[in-house]
């Protein structure tokens, strides 16, 4: 079934007058290379929900992520990984939009009830918001699988275009393989002719998936558009064994499509010899070999947004009551609203950080700890997934009650 997450596959948006007039404005005033964070943006720029939900999209496709334990080969296992890593980028709403900027103890919580009757939960918070950080954690205790990280994004401006920096790292733990780890790098999102032209949105630059354990590096380039050619929404990699460079395979195709692998062939990649390219010029077959065509890896288009549940009740910091009525004005289109609920939440925000100055008050996270510079969900310690049932009654008590 075709996927419904997404009806602008090539991330454009035209901005009306009025609203590009504004994006000008703010931009008089800003110096390239400045960092953004401080910047108040224009609520039409804004996607309807926070930071802490939009982690989510990663976590959309369980048919991705639920095998990965349970696969034997440790090359196999890896690409499994690289595969659900490039299937999150897909998921994003029409146009050129961002997520709401988390405030200082804002949260977000959800569960997932998958068809095969296991469950999964994920629980994110705010742990910082100059700069900027958000601390999420994600498992199915049935299945094994633990997803876990942070995300400390840095906006910069460089003219006629907006970079968001995503710094931060994921770590995919397997408890079932003896917490055998996967640590990952994500690539940086571009906002292109964000004064003049067509905006577009674009991934770039490097990205890696590495597990230390087995040995084993994905290293991958998302690639922006030429001003004059190149495909859009462009991702290429290799998958090596670290400690040789020995390359296995090569990834290609677009996050936003079709994905392709192909096992690597040296043959293929070195100079022909001397004697094969007379043996070419004379017409010789036998030298010839087909090159393989590469395996499709995935087609993201084929795959939906798997439903996750909140809870009815929200908590005053809780993300979708938080931002309720900002979201409200977004959809109905109303900016006035919008933008004067968007105030509100953040003038409530600077009160209360100005008074925790004043008292000498320390912020304490509620479900998160710091780690040097990682944090560490608090109750990790505490699932012992030798016992799934009571991982999930563990997670159901310190996320839900």
């Amino acid at each position: 079934m075709p996927h419904n997450t997404s009806d602008n596959e090539n991330n454009v948006e035209e901005l009306a007058e009025g609203s590009r007039s504004i994006i000008l404005s703010i931009a008089s005033q800003l110096t390239k290379g400045m960092d953004l964070h401080r910047v108040t943006l224009p609520t039409f720029v804004l996607e309807p929900r926070s930071m802490l939900e939009r982690i989510t999209d990663f976590m959309a496709h369980p048919e991705f992520i639920i095998p990965i334990p349970g696969i034997n080969d440790d090359i196999e296992r890896f690409i499994a990984v690289v595969k659900w890593f490039l299937s999150g980028w897909h998921i994003k709403p029409k146009g050129v939009k961002k997520p709401y900027n988390p405030v200082l103890g804002e949260f977000f919580r959800c569960r997932y009830n998958y068809e095969d009757g296991s469950e999964a939960y994920y629980v994110a918070e705010q742990v910082s918001h100059h700069p900027p950080a958000s601390a999420y954690f994600y498992t199915c205790p049935q299945h094994q699988v633990i997803i876990t990280g942070d995300l400390k994004p840095k906006s910069k401006f460089y003219g006629n275009s907006v970079a968001s920096l995503m710094q931060g790292t994921i770590n995919v733990i397997l408890p079932s393989r003896h917490n055998e780890r996967y640590d990952i790098k994500m690539p940086n999102m571009y906002a292109r002719n964000v004064l003049f032209g067509t905006m577009t949105l674009e991934l770039g630059d490097a990205s890696v998936v590495r597990c230390v354990s087995s040995d084993l590096i994905c290293e991958m380039d998302f690639q922006t558009k030429g001003f004059f050619s190149g495909q859009p929404n462009s991702v290429v990699g290799k998958i090596k064994k670290e400690s040789t460079q020995e390359i296995l395979y090569e990834i290609s195709g677009q996050w936003s499509g079709e994905l392709f692998i192909k096992k690597y062939m040296p043959s293929e990649k070195s100079g022909s010899s001397t004697i094969s390219n007379l043996l070419s010029l004379r017409g010789s077959s036998s030298t010839d070999k087909k090159e393989k065509k590469p395996d499709l890896l995935v087609d993201v288009r084929n795959y939906t947004k798997y439903p996750l549940q909140v809870p009815e009740q929200q908590e005053e910091k809780e993300s979708r009551r938080l931002w309720s009525k900002l979201t409200e004005g977004i959809k109905e289109r109303n900016m006035d609203k919008a933008t004067d609920e968007k105030t509100k939440v953040e003038d409530r925000e600077r009160a209360l950080r100005k008074e925790r100055e004043e008292n000498n008050v320390v912020w304490k996270h509620r479900f998160f700890d710091v780690d040097a510079d990682d944090y560490k969900f608090k109750y990790m310690d505490r699932l012992n997934y030798n016992n799934p049932t009571e991982v999930c009654k563990t997670m159901e008590t310190v996320i839900f009650q």
